[in-house]
């Protein structure tokens, strides 16, 4: 059965950097896209940035220039670098994978950024 898990999140100051990772297990293919969404506490899950298996990149406008999506695919594993952190990025973090036409989620990690 295929997990997403994902870590790296915590508290972190303003201006600081934090790097999560979503580990997938479970499958011997390579998802066609993976993503980061967040939630923020009392809001809706948001699109953070996506990568595609060709490394094709999207950012929503809150992160563009801040966060870098990356994967290996080697490792199975993708990766987000957010740099320049702010509290407004306090969130849950979710990964997710789609394989075919089947969209799995992590559980989450939680990120806080203190002012």
């Amino acid at each position: 059965q295929l997990r997403l898990v994902e870590s790296g999140g915590g508290l972190v100051q303003a201006g600081g950097s934090l790097r999560l990772s979503c580990a997938a297990s479970g499958s011997n293919f390579r998802a066609n896209v993976m993503g980061w969404y967040r939630q923020a506490p009392g809001k809706l899950r948001e699109l953070g940035a996506t990568i595609t298996s060709g490394d094709s990149t999207n950012y929503a406008d809150a992160v563009k220039g801040r966060f870098t999506i990356s994967r290996d695919n080697v490792k199975n594993t993708g990766y987000l670098q957010m740099n320049s952190l702010k509290p407004e990025d306090t969130a849950v973090y979710y990964c997710n994978a789609k394989y075919g036409f089947v969209l799995h989620w992590g559980q989450g990690t939680r990120v806080t950024v203190s002012s």
